[in-house]
């Protein structure tokens, strides 16, 4: 059986990475000309696999850039920034056990960070530090990508996902402030900050009165074309022995928006279907199979809104661009203009729809047909 020639769910890279010539140049550029850059974009549109096809064509040129990847999805405080901040450049820029503890002993100044390994074949190491001595040598932990990559005579790339995380702990902008103060100094440390709440990231980093304002290059990512697309998936099912006529190819980023993570899942599921050639009754059956795969968490989701988002989402699914009308707010019951505005920051920054210059969107175009289905 062959493998499947697309890939979703996980970070995409070589031959199931599409189409991103441009973003991918413009980063490359800004990591080797030591340029901090901040990428924003909405969940699932392939931030992590740009920057990792970047950071490998980087290695394979050998232009002796060393890569720092954290995510920070489950740190809920400074500690713990700190921990996993420590830890992933001393992994990142050393090999084994011994020069672990060496590169700690001779990079941090004052503080000793106690390490504990892992006893499975893999080797790994978990890093903690004295919580009640942290301010004072909180500069020692933020510089040390800088003094390793100044001593190692080495150029680090730190790249941080889900950035916007931060923001959600104790004292933020006090850190914040010292993230800025002590990394804008850095001469042979570059910065990538990426994360999917876009209004948080763009917040954090468009707004003059914050500390990050203007710390690097904003790269927004918009949509990969149905062009480019078209000749990814007819490509794909060729190289697999399989066929795509171009109509049918195309059915796929319509429906689903050219999102790229259901482009690839719907992709998928048409390919798993087809024996030879694909048509649009194929593309239809793995549709319906997308929509019940992902219709459990569309549910969660759902029963997590009060009544009245529920029905501000019915008056967007049903084309209403004037929500604050009366007509519109007595139809789908909504309340007063003030629920209205209300209700639709909630779901602007809850990642459910979005703003166009002239519509409300949707921003999970999956999730809209599953939806539309249910409630209208």
């Amino acid at each position: 059986m062959k493998e499947s020639p697309f890939k979703y769910g996980s970070i995409v890279s070589s031959k199931f990475f599409t189409n991103r010539e441009v973003e991918l140049n413009r980063l490359k550029s800004n990591f080797l000309s030591g340029i901090n850059t901040i990428i924003i974009a909405p969940r699932r549109w392939g931030k992590s696999s740009l920057i990792e096809k970047a950071v490998n064509e980087l290695l394979s040129e050998n232009t002796g850039i060393i890569p720092v990847t954290l995510d920070l999805f489950t740190v809920n405080s400074e500690k713990e920034f700190y921990e996993k901040y420590s830890k992933e450049i001393i992994k990142a820029t050393s090999k084994g056990v011994k020069e672990w503890l060496n590169d700690a002993k001779r990079f941090f100044k004052t503080v000793i960070p106690k390490f504990h390994y892992s006893p499975l074949p893999e080797q790994d190491f978990s890093l903690s530090l004295d919580w009640n001595d942290t301010d004072n040598y909180t500069e020692d932990i933020l510089d040390l990508p800088e003094r390793i990559a100044v001593k190692k005579k080495i150029k680090i790339v730190v790249c941080i996902d889900e950035f916007q995380n931060l923001a959600q702990i104790n004292n933020f902008l006090t850190l914040e402030k010292k993230l800025r103060s002590i990394w804008q100094k850095h001469k042979n440390t570059t910065y990538c900050l990426y994360g999917s709440k876009r209004h948080m990231m763009a917040d954090l980093f468009n707004s003059s009165s914050k500390p990050f304002y203007r710390f690097g290059d904003i790269l927004f990512l918009d949509k990969i074309s149905k062009e480019k697309w078209i000749t990814f998936i007819t490509r794909s099912f060729i190289l697999t022995g399989k066929k795509i006529p171009a109509d049918a190819a195309l059915e796929i980023p319509e429906l689903m928006q050219c999102h790229p993570w259901y482009v690839q899942q719907l992709s998928h599921y048409t390919w798993e279907l087809t024996e030879k050639i694909a048509s649009k009754k194929e593309v239809s059956k793995a549709l319906d199979l997308l929509i019940r795969t992902n219709s459990p968490l569309y549910i969660r989701d759902c029963e997590n809104l009060s009544n009245t988002q529920l029905n501000l989402l019915k008056a967007i699914a049903s084309g209403e661009t004037q929500l604050m009308s009366f007509d519109v707010m007595q139809k789908f019951n909504l309340g007063t203009p003030r629920n209205v505005t209300k209700n639709r920051d909630i779901l602007f920054k809850n990642d459910f729809i979005d703003f166009s210059k002239k519509n409300i969107l949707f921003v999970d175009p999956a999730f809209e047909l599953w939806f539309k289905k249910e409630y209208l």
